[in-house]
């Protein structure tokens, strides 16, 4: 898909917010973030905590202005001066919908079609998210899981162009987990444009065709899973019989390795860019040396793995050039309500 104005439907461009006055009494929560969702996409957001995700989601929301830069959907809409114009083509499901608890599912879903915008039939909402035979159960008796498939069904009842989903599958099974996700592609397959925020990394590779990691107000890493986990190095672990150092082997220069990550009581394992090369000259070194390797492990980088190097090195502060029309984008993780339309 082409990257112009028009098929972005999320631009921000050197957005900042400040909270407090200037100087060492406030914080800049957010930093000098520039960003693009692209039309039809499902973007995916990971931060450390503190990030900034939700301060940044409410400028994208139109909840509060930027100290600096600019935020702009749908190609020129301001999301505060333009509000009216942006709310009935957004849709929001929050961390924690706030409903009232005496209310049936299908009563909920009426009175929030009355500030909804050309809402769709409760009842289509209802069989989307699978609550059609919960329709006429209080919220109160609703599992956990249940409540979150009732935050969508509300978040999707005005048929949004971009919809943003904040912790979707909190509180759910796996089987109410994938059934979600499939709602999620089907909602892409009719044309939505999807920002999602989780702290389940195997729902953002799941789920998103690109990906964000922020940290310290910035987004530090961005890509889709293979370009992020590419730029960290595979690793190879194995243990050497007793008495044995990788020396025996050779250095790690001269098997491939990028680095030693760990050499202790026997177990080793190295950091490489070239995990089939390296596995090659490890296997080839010990056969040569009759030695035999056990718990041999070959894997390439997990997001996982990048995700918790970045919370641990505290990278992304010293990030001087921002994104621009490259992968990013930010979302909240904090919100307690539905906004209306």
């Amino acid at each position: 898909m082409q990257s112009g104005a028009a098929e972005n439907v999320i631009t921000a461009t050197d957005v900042w917010r400040r909270y407090g006055p200037a100087g060492s009494r406030g914080f800049d929560a957010v930093r000098g973030v520039s960003f693009t969702v692209r039309r039809g996409e499902v973007f995916g957001l990971l931060g450390t905590n503190g990030a900034g995700k939700t301060s940044t989601l409410e400028l994208l929301e139109g909840l509060a202005r930027p100290s600096r830069g600019t935020v702009r959907l749908f190609g020129a809409d301001d999301p505060v001066r333009d509000r009216a114009r942006i709310r009935p083509r957004t849709g929001v499901m929050l961390q924690e919908g706030g409903f009232i608890s005496e209310l049936t599912v299908s009563e909920t879903l009426r009175m929030w079609g009355g500030c909804t915008t050309g809402p769709r039939p409760a009842a289509d909402a209802l069989a989307m998210t699978g609550l059609t035979g919960r329709a006429d159960v209080q919220v109160k008796s609703l599992s956990g899981g249940e409540r979150r498939r009732l935050d969508l069904a509300l978040a999707v009842l005005g048929s949004p162009e971009l919809l943003f989903l904040d912790e979707p599958t909190t509180g759910m099974d796996p089987e109410g987990r994938q059934e979600t996700w499939d709602i999620i592609k089907d909602l892409q397959g009719r044309g939505t444009s999807i920002v999602l925020t989780t702290h389940y990394l195997e729902e953002a590779e799941a789920l998103a065709d690109r990906i964000a990691i922020m940290h310290a107000g910035r987004v530090a890493l961005a890509g889709t899973v293979a370009e992020i986990t590419d730029s960290r190095p595979s690793t190879l672990v194995f243990r050497l019989p007793p008495g044995s150092r990788l020396a025996d082997l050779g250095s790690a220069a001269r098997l491939g390795a990028e680095e030693v990550l760990e050499e202790a009581g026997g177990r080793i394992r190295l950091g490489t860019r070239d995990l089939q090369h390296t596995a090659t000259e490890v296997l080839l070194a010990a056969r040569e040396r009759s030695l035999a390797l056990t718990d041999l492990h070959a894997r390439s980088a997990s997001l996982d793995e990048v995700f918790l190097d970045l919370a641990r090195s505290g990278g992304g502060d010293e990030l001087g050039d921002e994104l621009g029309d490259e992968p990013g984008a930010v979302l909240g993780d904090g919100h307690k309500e539905h906004s209306t339309r």
